[in-house]
């Protein structure tokens, strides 16, 4: 039995796991590299295996580094099963469709630009709109947590609670080898603890190797209730400036979750009533409609809301955004808005758009509640500048940057090392989805167990 790494290898995204047991090929998450367009050849580039060789891809959750490369791999041969849980596979599905639309676009801009510069360049799209269907026809059987499913040869899996958006998952692979049963268990993306919609995660115990991601493994967030406070502060000092509010904001989970806040900071009276709120993002939109048909993935207390008919997600102003030319007109309103848009770390989308109107004017605040890689404009933006550059423009920095941390849906790193205890005996611990600086400061605190950071395409004997 070996396993091994094809992504969020000393990175933070495109994760992607191999485990080969003699013939048979399981792989965990089949993600897609973000953090900047000059990343369209490294995920074109050979997964480093044979995608036709694969007979089952487990699916730990439908964000884009987990799931974005689904449809190059099919497109490449692929005909096994994909397995996950019932949220997932909705969610990946409008994840995926909106990635191929966005690759669709994006091939034709360079098309453009090498047209005007008389030269050659990459000819069509990672993958289009047909390879996203296509690679529907894949997914097949969907499971609950805590459900062992049977693979082949013996080998079974088990989805367990992730608590990182809805139907997140940590994936144990359950495999019989010179007469006993190796357990190696997948954290995928880990939620933070006490979050107010979804469970904190539930991992098994006792495994003999667990690939753990580490993306805070190197700092706190700061208190969820600190957070929630400086948020509600953030858009009522911008409202009382004169200023609009521009959230780039994650699709899955993280849009649901500001709606919640601000509907509770409107119902205390920390907000207005009237303040017009606007998600401007289809896919959030649809991401919306989706979490309410999944009640079984939230705490008690946000499912009986729904079981009362009360919907954590609606404001008295809030208004859905799914035409481009609606979110065009968003544009023209300069005071009293707060604007959700695509995507959270600002590489692409309708926030961009927003980011080029906005960010010049000192009467404006930008809110970031999430993650941003290295080499993204929202990192840019957060580490400082002065000046970005959008849409062929200089645009300077005038508006309030706030960064609040404590909304991330990622575990931090005391939470990572109580995960990491939970567990209770594990052998080998393989670090992933992190930038060298977390993943070796977290490695110095975790006890009693063997410390692997594998390097891309490394492959190691279990």
């Amino acid at each position: 039995m070996h396993l091994s790494f094809h992504g969020a290898d000393r990175g933070v995204t495109g994760s992607c796991h191999l485990v080969t047991v003699g013939r048979r090929k399981i792989l965990i998450d089949c993600g897609m590299f973000q953090g900047g367009r000059e990343l369209h050849e490294e995920n074109a580039a050979p997964f480093g295996f044979d995608p036709a060789d694969i007979d089952f891809l487990l699916l730990t959750h439908a964000h884009l580094d987990h799931c974005g490369r689904i449809p190059l791999l099919v497109a490449r041969g692929f005909r096994g099963e994909i397995i996950t849980t019932d949220a997932s596979r909705e969610l990946a599905r409008l994840v995926l469709l909106d990635s191929a639309h966005l690759h669709e676009e994006e091939a034709k801009r360079r098309s453009r630009k090498h047209r005007q510069n008389n030269n050659n360049g990459p000819a069509g799209p990672l993958y289009d709109t047909l390879d996203a269907l296509n690679s529907f026809d894949h997914f097949g059987r969907t499971v609950g947590y805590g459900e062992r499913v049977e693979l082949n040869g013996g080998i079974a899996a088990t989805f367990y609670d992730a608590g990182h958006i809805l139907g997140s998952a940590s994936i144990l692979l359950e495999v019989p080898e010179d007469g006993r049963t190796k357990r190696i268990l997948f954290s995928g993306d880990l939620g933070s603890s006490n979050r107010v919609l979804l469970n904190d995660p539930q991992p098994p115990r006792d495994v003999d190797a667990v690939v753990m991601e580490t993306t805070y493994g190197d700092r706190d967030h700061r208190s969820l209730d600190a957070s929630v406070e400086e948020f509600i502060d953030a858009i009522r000092d911008a409202h009382a400036r004169g200023g609009n509010v521009i959230i780039p904001t994650f699709a899955l989970e993280r849009a649901q979750e500001l709606l919640y806040y601000m509907k509770t900071g409107i119902q205390e009276k920390e907000l207005p009533r009237n303040l017009r709120v606007f998600l401007d993002s289809p896919m959030a939109i649809s991401a919306t409609q989706i979490f309410r048909r999944h009640p079984e993935g939230y705490r008690p207390e946000i499912r009986e809301l729904f079981a009362e008919g009360r919907d954590p997600f609606k404001l008295p102003e809030l208004e859905f955004v799914r035409e481009a030319s609606e979110s065009i007109a968003l544009n023209q309103i300069r005071s009293g808005a707060v604007i959700m848009a695509g995507s959270g770390m600002c590489t692409g989308g309708r926030v961009r758009h927003h980011l080029r109107h906005n960010l010049a004017h000192s009467d404006c605040s930008v809110i970031f509640v999430g993650y941003a890689a290295e080499g993204t404009l929202a990192r840019i933006i957060i580490d400082g500048a002065k000046r970005v550059r959008l849409f062929g423009r200089d645009i300077p920095v005038r508006a309030q940057i706030h960064t609040i941390n404590g909304f991330s849906a990622h575990a931090d790193q005391t939470e990572l090392l109580a995960w990491h205890t939970q567990l209770g005996r594990v052998p080998r611990t393989f670090l992933v989805h992190g930038e060298a600086h977390a993943m070796k400061t977290l490695a110095k605190h975790l006890k009693h167990t063997e410390i692997v950071m594998p390097e891309q395409d490394q492959s190691y004997a279990l």
